[in-house]
């Protein structure tokens, strides 16, 4: 029977069992009645802007209230909250969540988040929260859920919570999860006597320990524990003791339990009970009697063992062989780890968020906080590493509907290039990472590709191949991190490879190494095949991964790449079986899962620190193949965002980009003056060539890493004259990411395997460098060249500032980027934020609001003079996110209408304007300003600049009024031949960027 390749309807039939959640079955089914009330509560709240804070307990629910009314002063409409629900102890993130429905404690307190609740209502603000329905915090001994497996393997009530192969390809494992957490090898650790078994006197539980890790002991086992020696405590107590008859009748009740494997419920049922009654009665024979207390006490001494003395641990190597865990050198990890993870992120492990239970169980604080008003909004995090991403949309969406109104919902969605977000998901947009790239690069000259790529070329001394880097990466990631998830998903396809007379003969080798050139040439980070929809992006994307996979595959058969073809775009199972078809289903849907994080990992977290030709295009999200953007291409891309997505979010710089914003403003200008470049390369390094040093047979920095290194310089050197503070704190920052930059580059060192003494010399090399004398060939000539780079930097900073907030979507400003901001990749980018200096010039700027237009001409004029206080920044966003609360149907409803520019420098500007009704909005955003202004130190203001540089105004009106944002002052066009236009000369006659509202 045909179940797939079009949008299935009520009359086809696919077995239950392959869709167990609501969501996919009211999908599936077309319970059309059910998905349109969903949709008829309330309408979303959509925002006009969005400030995201990183809540730790060094920022707080009580200090987040403290910035309220800032924030409200600024003009943002919805505080955007990192996770703050219960995450592991000291969590500078939270996206290691332990308790859907608790607020983490390091926090607030609930009375805190009440108060801070209020004061945004008091300000008429809402509140977004970036939800985690992916994964959850383990290991630590703090995560209940993840308690209860341990203890109970499979028969625990949680163990259909976690993402766990409980029947590996290696048979010891079968029934057991993996927990790499161990500092060596197993039995190096047990020999020194790091694990420890303890008792817990008041619950009567036993649980073994190692270091902050405790792991329970499955109470069937107790008797190993309970019973060892028993000759001596009936010695000491006496035979007809009853106190001693009781105890070995509680070691009966114990060994009695029904097993971890056990499949009846009702069995099941009775283990989690019984099991309990049992510890509480093991608690109460202790505290009854001392000589049972006492004789505990002896057995677990003597099960902790000696250090040194290898068979004084038997008893504790046979307890923890018992076990459903397998404690495991953290090496391990990568090869035989079967529970899927965040990444390779041993700490978080993924959530089976298909089970319906999985979903009642972590969404009841979140959906008790839609229903309070408290919440307007959602960002979900990861939504790639879910099973069925689109299902859980829809049913998020008609809970949180049901308990109030349908939220405002992104997505931390990696779109590749040319890929669109699917129209089928009920969401809003995503966190807007394509767009940052694609405004990022409408500052690039897409015309000198070619002579930066040889320039870059010629200074590393080889050419790199992206296509082939990433691929290579890829592969690395899928031999070392991801391993273990490969050797799953290689063991479920040889299972269904097994099943069929026609597939038999592929052999797992095969099919693993297949598997892995089909990953390692995916073009996309996954796709969304699903029981309900094989779509035809779907089947393209397989399509061109088979195909390059076959070209790079060695093997004489490849008609693997055909069977895989088939499996994964469920083609396999038409005309089999149920069961055939459920597992070729579950296969390809976990299939999808793991070429997320593959792509992930060797993209960004590999490529992105190796390929270095211009950082700024190194971003989460982006490809650096892609040199900029071209100005028609940016306008297309927005027409298309006003119509299909005209509330996705907006930004700039994020907790997870690799630079801040204004520093891929600084480092765009390098794009502009290649030839200027390749000096400035030249000369410093001769300058520096004697301070490299040989490691392993090599000079390091290798010219790869000093070409990084020169380029991190030029992005994140302090403004002005830095004092001696600013210079160590420059230094720590720079030592602390520099080890993250070449140990994610995984070239000569890695977070697996690191080299100390390449790391070492490298920040040896950076240390002299920025602490070299004034005098010293280096600075005296970088200087002067990180100045001047420094400065067009804010220009263009100041334009992609202006074009964030009046494109079409949702802008958001991330923590202190209202200010110059010059940031890496976390934690150096999730710092502390002082709010005292933006306070301060937005109390100006409030000011300033209060006076004449002539006199708020000369003072926007002057904060171009003091660009580096961040004042003309402040003022761009304080200016646009008014005129958005002014005007908000424009910029929410409103059209997208690129204009033309004519004149000498037409094509540095980009301009265009947002309509609805009577009403527009025009945003006039000047680029290239290295090419615009040449050497000259001049501002880029008036007519000695822009000459006869006009903006076309096609929508003018006799009685149409031009009015400036910033300065307050009337603007005037002129009529030429072919139309209305506006002099640029006069609409930046005081400041570099214009915001122009336009009413009758």
């Amino acid at each position: 029977m045909k179940r797939v390749h079009k949008k299935a309807s009520a009359a086809l039939v696919t077995p239950p069992s392959a869709f167990s959640d609501s969501g996919s079955r009211w999908l599936l089914y077309g319970q059309n009645s059910r998905r349109e009330e969903a949709f008829k509560s309330p309408p979303p709240h959509i925002p006009l802007s969005t400030y995201r804070v990183q809540f730790n307990r060094d920022f707080t629910f009580n200090q987040a209230r403290e910035i309220v009314p800032y924030l409200s002063e600024l003009g943002i409409s919805h505080l955007y909250a990192s996770p703050y629900l219960k995450a592991r102890p000291g969590s500078r993130h939270g996206y290691d969540i332990i308790d859907h429905n608790t607020l983490n404690p390091e926090i607030g307190t609930h009375e805190e988040f009440e108060q801070l609740c209020a004061s945004l209502t008091e300000q008429g603000m809402g509140q977004i929260l970036d939800f985690v329905p992916n994964h959850m915090g383990v290991q630590g001994g703090d995560n209940a859920w993840w308690l209860d497996v341990l203890e109970n393997g499979q028969a625990s009530v949680h163990s259909g919570f976690f993402d766990i192969d409980w029947m590996p390809i290696k048979a010891k494992l079968h029934g057991k999860v993996l927990l790499p957490v161990l500092g060596n090898s197993y039995g190096a650790v047990l020999d020194n006597a790091e694990l420890q078994l303890r008792f817990d006197a008041e619950h009567g539980e036993f649980v073994i320990y190692y270091f902050e890790h405790h792991f329970p002991v499955d109470p069937a086992e107790y008797p190993q524990i309970l019973a060892y020696r028993i000759d001596t405590l009936s010695r000491r107590c006496g035979l007809d003791n009853p106190v001693l008859m009781e105890y070995q009748s509680l070691i009966t009740a114990f060994r009695n339990l029904p097993a971890r494997d056990e499949s009846s419920l009702e069995r099941q049922t009775e283990r989690r009970r019984d099991k309990e009654v049992y510890k509480h009665h093991l608690a109460g024979l202790v505290k009854q009697s001392s000589d049972i207390a006492e004789f505990l006490e002896e057995n677990l001494h003597i099960f902790s063992g000696v250090a040194g003395e290898s068979s004084s641990f038997d008893q504790l190597h046979h307890l923890i062989e018992a076990q459903a865990y397998r404690l495991a050198f953290w090496r391990v990890a990568s090869d035989e780890i079967n529970y899927r993870r965040f990444f390779d992120i041993n700490d978080l492990a993924g959530l089976r968020m298909e089970n319906d239970e999985v979903f009642e169980a972590t969404h009841q604080l979140l959906l008790q906080l839609v229903q309070e008003g408290k919440l307007d909004g959602l960002r979900l995090d990861h939504p790639d590493g879910l099973y069925d991403p689109e299902a859980y949309f829809y049913k998020l969406v008609e809970r949180c509907s049901r308990a109030g109104h349908a939220p405002y919902l992104v997505v931390e969605k990696i779109l590749a290039v040319n890929e669109q977000l699917r129209s089928s998901w009920p969401v809003h947009g995503t966190t807007g990472y394509e767009f940052s790239n694609l405004l990022n690069g409408l500052f690039v000259v897409t015309s000198n590709a070619e002579r930066l790529e040889r320039l870059y070329k010629s200074f590393i001394g080889e050419h790199v191949n992206f296509d082939d880097l990433l691929y290579r990466s890829k592969q690395l990631i899928m031999k070392t991190g991801l391993a273990g998830e490969l050797n799953v998903l290689a063991n479920l396809l040889s299972k269904i490879a097994d099943a069929d007379r026609h597939t038999c003969d592929y052999t797992l080798h095969g099919l693993r190494t297949a598997l892995a050139e089909i990953i390692a040439c995916f073009p996309v980070y996954r796709g969304y095949i699903s029981s309900r929809e094989v779509a035809a992006e779907d089947r393209y994307n397989i399509e061109q991964a088979i195909a390059a996979a076959k070209r790079r595959s060695t093997a004489a058969d490849t008609s693997i790449f055909d069977f895989l073809r088939d499996v994964l775009t469920l083609s396999a199972a038409e005309g089999k079986s149920t069961t055939y078809y459920e597992q070729v289903l579950s296969f390809a849907m976990k299939f999808q899962q793991f070429t997320s994080p593959v792509m992930a990992k060797g993209m960004e977290d590999t490529c992105a620190y190796i390929y270095n030709r211009l950082l700024s295009l190194n971003e989460v999200g982006g490809d650096p193949r892609q040199f900029g953007v071209t100005l028609s291409a940016f306008h297309r891309a927005n027409q298309a965002h006003a119509k299909h997505w005209p509330h996705a979010m907006l930004t700039t710089s994020s907790h997870d980009t690799k630079r801040s914003e204004d520093v891929r403003a600084r480092l765009n200008v390098l794009s502009e003056i290649p030839a200027a470049w390749r000096l400035a390369l030249r000369r410093w390094s001769h300058a520096n060539r004697n301070l490299k040093r040989s490691v392993d047979g090599m000079l390091v920095p290798t010219a790869n890493d000093e070409y990084f290194i020169y380029q991190t310089l030029l992005g994140i050197w302090p403004l002005g004259e830095p004092d001696a503070n600013e210079m160590a704190n420059l230094g720590f920052r720079l030592s602390e990411y520099l080890v993250k930059a070449v140990r994610e580059a995984k070239v000569y060192t890695s977070w697996i395997n690191p080299n100390t003494d390449y790391e070492d010399t490298i920040l040896a090399f950076v240390d002299t460098l920025i602490n070299a004398p004034a005098e010293s060939a280096f600075l005296i000539d970088f200087l002067p060249f990180q100045r001047r780079i420094a400065q067009l930097g804010m220009f263009n900073s100041l334009s992609q500032t202006l074009i964030k907030l009046t494109a079409p979507g949702v802008p958001d400003i991330y923590q202190g980027c209202e200010c110059w901001n010059f940031s890496l990749v976390d934690p150096d980018n999730r710092r502390q934020v002082d709010f005292s200096h933006p306070r301060t010039l937005l109390n100006a700027l409030q000011t300033l609001a209060t006076q004449t237009s002539q006199q708020r001409c000369a003072g926007v004029r002057a904060f171009c003079d003091t660009l580096e206080d961040g004042q003309a920044k402040l003022l761009v966003i304080k200016a646009a996110l008014a005129l958005r609360k002014r005007w908000p149907e424009v910029f929410q409803q409103g059209s997208y209408l690129p204009l033309a520019v004519k004149g000498d420098y037409a094509a540095h500007l980009c301009a265009y304007a947002r309509i609805d009704g009577g009403r527009s909005v025009i945003t006039v955003a000047p680029r290239f300003f290295a090419q615009l202004l040449g050497e000259a130190k001049s501002l880029p203001l008036g007519e000695e600049i822009w000459r006869d540089t006009a903006v076309a105004i096609p929508f003018h009106g006799l009685d149409t009024q031009y009015t400036c944002a910033f300065t307050g002052k009337i603007l005037t066009p002129f009529k030429q031949l072919s139309g209305w236009r506006l002099p640029v000369a006069q609409v930046l006659a005081d400041f570099p960027v214009g915001l122009i509202f336009v009413e009758s």
